[in-house]
């Protein structure tokens, strides 16, 4: 039974996954690589938390028990004794083997772990360890708390009882569970990664400006929010990340990463977190970044 849950990483996405792990009325230990980042990240799901007893979406008194139940280390061995450790560190296969592999050896053989990856195989990530049987993909969308769906990912050597657990989990945490098999990018960034890089390419060759595409799909196709603006949110380093694990694994150019995000990358502008992207993140609001549309075009 599933008591106590670990969060590797508590970044945008950490943050969100501790945060709805504690509203379902899980103990849950954040972890960060130092004091810095953890604080940044538990203030954060901590701020979401006062804020919506603020708005009357929670009591006073659950707004308190979400609070006493999320706490933080930067030690990797106070998660030793969680019944399930999700981990969202960077989507970068060696350091992701790297920090299970150290976890492996530290944690109870009942320990599940689950990877939030978003494009890595987890049968990859899950050869860093013993415990392959006790090892799959959850994969959470941001932003966490209000997102409803997880993919539940069963790799070949997840066995049936870990995949009924993450998907029970996933479940108490009031989410939609499916599950996926262990491709690249499962079933979701399947579909979604060639749709935004279109919306790039139709900027890159002038289609249309960054506000109309955006207006086009929420308009058009009644998306809750437009292509340009969902990678903001996702960040543009992560796409750049995720488009190149799936261009090596499918070999496909639709996952063939524009050129314009890359030299973004490079620029610093990853989107909603740091403040700029293909839109500037202002005090009054979100604007167009009109320097985008000097960056270098298709090759």
């Amino acid at each position: 039974m599933i008591k106590t849950v670990g969060v590797l990483g508590c970044g945008v996405m950490g943050s969100g996954i501790a945060q709805v792990s504690a509203t379902a009325g899980f103990r849950t230990i954040a972890w960060e690589t130092t004091e810095g980042l953890l604080e940044a990240g538990l203030g954060k799901a901590r701020k979401q938390v006062e804020r919506g007893a603020a708005k009357g979406k929670i009591t006073a008194e659950k707004k308190t028990e979400i609070l006493a139940a999320l706490s933080g280390t930067t030690r990797l061995e106070d998660l030793a004794d969680c019944d399930l450790i999700i981990e969202a560190v960077v989507e970068d296969l060696a350091v992701k083997k790297e920090v299970y592999a150290r976890l492996d050896a530290i944690c109870a053989p009942k320990t599940i772990f689950a990877s939030n990856t978003s494009s890595l195989r987890v049968a990859d990530i899950a050869a860093a360890t013993k415990r392959a049987d006790r090892f799959c993909g959850m994969h959470f969308f941001n932003p966490a708390p209000l997102t409803k769906l997880v993919e539940v990912i069963k790799a070949d050597g997840t066995s049936d009882a870990t995949h009924a657990a993450a998907l029970g989990l996933a479940r108490a945490f009031g989410k939609t569970a499916i599950s996926a098999k262990d491709n690249s990018g499962f079933v979701v960034n399947f579909i979604l990664v060639p749709y935004l890089l279109g919306a790039v390419r139709a900027l890159e060759k002038g289609f249309a400006s960054i506000e109309d595409i955006d207006k086009a799909m929420t308009h058009g196709c009644a998306h809750p929010i437009g292509p340009l603006s969902l990678i903001d949110l996702i960040g543009i380093d992560t796409i750049v990340k995720i488009t190149d694990i799936m261009k090596a694994e499918y070999r496909d150019p639709m996952y063939e990463c524009p050129k314009m995000v890359r030299r973004m990358a490079e620029k610093g502008w990853f989107g909603a977190k740091s403040g700029r992207g293909f839109y500037d993140y202002t005090p009054s609001g979100a604007v167009p970044n009109a320097a985008v549309l000097d960056l270098p075009g298709p090759l």
